[in-house]
């Protein structure tokens, strides 16, 4: 048995059998392991930053941790965006970066790099194996530290002679991960009574934003009449009919601080305080009242479970107590002229019960995402740590993660040209996923943004670095090049009939709407 053949059988031994993979020459030893052990799922991904997009939206749905695999450190590279992802998501991924062997990293070849710098930039733990008896420890080590924390991203980094020279066996048990935090009973009994105040908030995040601990927020807020608040780009929140109500923050500042205005406390429970995402000339980095305590009870990485139901059992929350969610009422199919409020509303009218949005759709998506609040029961994955690119990988995860669930992907055009190549995993996968890709032609976000700053006017070299136009990308041929069907809506009664057909169909399916944004 060589180190990929030990690592390969400890992953499975660890209950890791997904691996989202981007090999090159170094890991060409750890393929063929994989080969060995068709037990395992192998997902290839065109791009590496497909991969551990891929793996972050496993994570969010599975709750469990699966693999990527990359080369060297200019893969590791292409992934980093993505992991940046997933470390602001939480989510749990466990690396294997192949390296180049021991004895040749004293020459300068072409793709030597520092692994070790890129990765401990990103990753929350990472190690290099010695040799190959230490393989399959290190990688059960890699496992035990991506599930640590609520989810962590692990790097461990394999030079080629450790996964080619003989190995030990595979490591079946790995020390028991390490409790998560728990704030103190003090704590606890003051965040109980601070929340009874008048104007207070309590602001979820992680964990709390969907299932059961969901369901939980809505009792907590029902005894104390505090407000349940959500940031703005969250990992996965339960959406539709059913759910607990809350108010989610939005993206720009002046209206985020208008959310906020007159509160009198926050308390933060598995998430991070609301911050403002850019600093802007004249205004401030948080959007909170400057006389508002931001009171921390339980980190993004503490014991949300636990600090939820001991919150719930100080505030009095009992077998009687009702949530306040939101109700079941599905619009009507629009007809006439296409608009993004009609593809809000169409979308909320068809979503599947029990499906998983994933929204990247930025600047359409404030328009879009609205009317499904009170759709049927589903999941919404969203970008956490803004770096682009995210949609498209994570939908595979997903579906990968759930098979037996539909998965809506909403994505603009420009963000889907950073990790396009997912259609093409997609396809090769058969995974049930309908993704609409909104056309309106450029970044959006952008404009934007440089209103905020304060610039009012711009010309052509601004609105060159805007636009993705001349030529127009062409998402129906993009599609079908990837092996993906898709079909251009330009009216709302042909948006309708293609998400219709979409979501009554297994398998990947594409729809470009042409549309422009609102003036």
């Amino acid at each position: 048995m060589n180190g990929a053949e030990s690592l390969v059988k400890t992953f499975l031994h660890c209950g890791v059998d997904t691996v989202f993979a981007n090999p090159g020459t170094s890991e060409m030893h750890f393929v063929a392991a994989l080969d060995d052990h068709p037990e395992m799922n192998c997902v290839l991904c065109l791009f590496e930053g497909g991969t551990t997009g891929a793996a972050d939206g496993y994570y969010r749905m599975k709750r469990d941790v699966a693999g990527t695999l990359l080369h060297l450190a200019p893969g590791f590279g292409n992934a980093f965006a993505n992991l940046h992802n997933s470390r602001k998501s939480g989510s749990g991924i466990v690396n294997v970066v192949g390296d180049h062997a021991t004895h040749h990293l004293r020459y300068e070849s072409p793709l030597k790099c520092d692994i070790v710098g890129i990765s401990q930039a990103v990753s929350h733990w990472t190690r290099v194996s010695g040799d190959a008896t230490s393989v399959a420890v290190d990688g059960a080590a890699a496992i035990q530290a991506a599930r640590s924390q609520n989810g962590q991203i692990a790097t461990l980094i394999l030079p080629a002679d450790t996964a080619w020279e003989t190995a030990n066996g595979p490591v079946t048990t790995s020390l028991p991960t390490q409790r998560c935090h728990r704030p103190s009973t003090y704590d606890i009994e003051a965040a109980a009574a601070r929340l009874t105040t008048q104007q207070a908030a309590l602001m979820i995040g992680g964990a709390a934003l969907f299932g059961p601990l969901r369901e939980l927020v809505g009792k907590i807020a029902a005894e104390t009449g505090c407000r349940v608040l959500a940031d703005t780009l969250i990992p996965r929140i339960s959406k539709g009919a059913g759910a607990a109500k809350l108010d989610q923050l939005v993206y720009p500042i002046t209206p985020k601080i208008a959310q906020l205005d007159g509160t009198s406390s926050i308390t933060l429970l598995g998430t991070d305080r609301p911050v403002a995402f850019f600093a802007y000339p004249g205004k401030p980095s948080v959007p909170e009242p400057s006389d508002c305590p931001v009171m921390d009870l339980c980190s993004p990485t503490d014991d949300i479970d636990w600090t939820l139901q001991s919150l719930a059992d100080a505030v009095g929350v009992s077998s009687t107590t009702s949530a306040n969610t939101f109700p079941l009422e599905l619009p009507s199919i629009p007809d006439g002229q296409l608009t993004l409020a009609k593809v809000g509303q169409t979308l909320a009218a068809l979503i599947p019960e029990n499906a998983i949005l994933c929204n990247e759709s930025v600047t359409s998506g404030f328009h879009v995402i609205p009317p499904t609040a009170t759709a049927r029961p589903h999941d919404l994955l969203a970008g956490t740590g803004g770096a682009i690119g995210l949609c498209l990988p994570c939908a595979t995860g997903a579906a990968i993660a759930c098979p037996d669930r539909k998965v809506i992907a909403l994505t603009g055009d420009g963000s889907a040209m950073y990790t396009l190549q997912s259609l093409w995993t997609m396809a090769r996968e058969s995974l049930d996923i309908t993704v609409i890709v909104f056309a309106n032609r450029g970044y959006q976000i952008l404009r934007d943004e440089l209103a905020n700053t304060g610039v009012e006017s711009f010309g052509r070299n601004a609105q060159a670095m805007f636009d993705v136009e001349n030529p127009a990308l062409d998402w129906v041929s993009l599609a079908k090049g990837h092996g993906v069907p898709g079909v251009r809506a330009e009216d709302i009664d042909g948006f309708a009939k293609a998400l219709s057909e979409g979501l009554s169909c297994s398998g990947p399916s594409l729809i470009e709407v042409v549309c422009p944004l609102p003036a």
